[in-house]
């Protein structure tokens, strides 16, 4: 397999290293051997050393979220997110990805979208065509959002009338190319995704990012990627912790004890802790996980529900086993895929956005 000498090095170091054994979330949840980066790194270190072919890996490939966990927790920087995505491209190229990641690529450059949808709900379809007007503000609502949980983004928008805000948001809303790069890595598909929304968003002063995976492609993977964007780009939450702050929003704080699941994205990737949480102690009494800001633990996305539903459901209960752990019944999360991820599988705890807290719904 053809692999960056980098990335070789860094196979080479992780495939005997236990460093970050109890980190993965979907090793955690599996209990399986193979589902943390060793056992990753071992299988691309067969491949590489031609003892195996690269199909036979792919599956397991797959099955990891590229949350950075693994990265975070290694004092001495290895980093097997780099590898695992350099193993994806490499696939692509040669033509042996699994046919079910191969459908998800397809609709990803067909429609825009993992899911293959065309249609946005019409409650979603009401609250856009209310803000088609051209503004200096853009919402950028994401495809997660638009197709997979219409009723959180509609939600968002109602947040920002609240407050007054004028806005935008796009009808025809092109992709970030944040689902291609979890896919296929740096391939030049995921680039052209990149480049036709940076363009897009540089027709704005400020973009406000309602869905993190989508900040974290806009505001870090942009810049790897030698992508730039004209606007200010700015997280939702961030936005939001800057109404509060301004008093464009009244916050009226209900008592409830919750506590606040971390995005990933948010946390590990932009560094950005305490906007979330400026919030939430704005409309609630805040405890918080034994895991939390920059160790926070995955709690699952829809994209890779599409084809291991069932391990992602385990990712989202061993979360909510977490909060239940410390006595908390009420989870407030930031993300949309971790909101749809978690209330798929929430019996006893209630799971709420950003936005119900605001909203109070």
């Amino acid at each position: 397999m053809i692999m960056s000498e980098k990335c070789k090095a860094h196979v080479d170091s992780c495939r005997f290293c236990w460093m970050c054994h109890h980190i993965c979330p979907i090793g955690n949840a599996t209990g399986q051997e193979r589902n943390t980066a060793r056992a990753r790194a071992l299988g691309i270190s067969l491949v590489n050393r031609e003892a195996i072919d690269l199909s036979e890996i792919m599956d397991n490939i797959y099955e990891c979220c590229t949350c950075g966990a693994c990265v975070h927790d290694c004092v001495t920087g290895w980093d097997p997110v780099m590898f695992t995505k350099e193993t994806r491209l490499q696939a692509a190229l040669e033509g042996k990805l699994p046919e079910y990641i191969m459908t998800l690529v397809s609709n990803c450059i067909e429609t825009g979208n993992a899911y293959g949808k065309t249609a946005t709900c019409d409650c979603l379809n009401e609250a856009i065509k209310a803000h088609s007007a051209k503004k200096d503000t853009l919402l950028f609502l994401g495809v997660d959002a638009k197709f997979m949980a219409c009723e959180q983004a509609a939600k968002a928008i109602k947040v920002l009338d609240k407050a007054g805000v004028d806005f935008t948001v796009l009808e025809n809303e092109l992709p970030s190319g944040a689902q291609l790069d979890f896919l296929i890595g740096a391939a030049n598909e995921t680039k052209a995704q990149m480049e036709a929304c940076a363009k897009a968003l540089g027709e704005f002063k400020t973009v406000v990012v309602y869905d993190p995976n989508d900040a974290k492609a806009i505001k870090q993977l942009y810049k790897e990627y030698g992508i730039e964007v004209a606007a200010d780009v700015v997280t939702y939450t961030s936005f939001v912790a800057g109404l509060l702050k301004d008093g464009k929003l009244e916050a009226k704080n209900s008592g409830k004890s919750v506590v606040f699941q971390d995005p990933y994205q948010l946390s590990r990737d932009l560094e950005e802790t305490e906007e979330a949480r400026e919030i939430v102690m704005s409309y609630a009494v805040l405890s918080e996980m034994l895991l939390n800001r920059a160790e926070t633990v995955w709690a699952g996305n829809i994209l890779m529900a599409q084809y291991m539903p069932e391990i992602v459901k385990l990712v989202a209960k061993r979360r909510i086993f977490n909060a239940k752990s410390i006595g908390a019944n009420i989870i407030v999360t930031a993300c949309v895929a971790e909101y749809v991820s978690l209330k798929s599988v929430a019996e006893d705890v209630e799971i709420i956005s950003i936005e119900d807290l605001i909203l109070g719904e």
